[in-house]
């Protein structure tokens, strides 16, 4: 199974910007997607945003123009979020799989999650 660690993620005021990392390690196969998720307590997780290994990218319309995906060679996945809004306040997690952007996502696995909390 694919171990994931994310990190980077902590208190931001309103406005400001975060980067998150995602480490992958524990395959030798590089997959198709990676891609990122939030939660809020009592809700559904969410999809964000996703990667392709061609760097195809694509963004949920609730951040979309303000969040950034990327990977490096090493299978490193990275979030840039910039204008934060408290609404933007979750767990963050990253996953991988295929499919991400669809209806019907197939994740391998998830990582544990960083916080992110935006307010002044």
């Amino acid at each position: 199974q694919v171990q994931l660690a994310e990190s980077g993620g902590g208190l931001v005021q309103p406005g400001g910007s975060l980067r998150l990392s995602c480490a992958r390690s524990g395959d030798t196969v590089t997959l198709s997607t990676m891609g990122w998720y939030r939660q809020v307590p009592g809700k559904q997780r969410e999809w964000v945003a996703s990667i392709t290994n061609s760097r195809s990218r694509a963004y949920a319309d609730s951040v979309k123009g303000r969040f950034t995906i990327s990977r490096d060679n090493t299978s490193t996945v990275y979030l840039l979020i910039n204008s934060l809004k408290p609404e933007d306040t979750a767990v963050y997690y990253c996953a991988v799989g295929t499919r991400l952007a669809y209806a019907s996502p197939s994740v391998l696995g998830w990582g544990q999650g960083t916080q992110v909390t935006v307010s002044s």
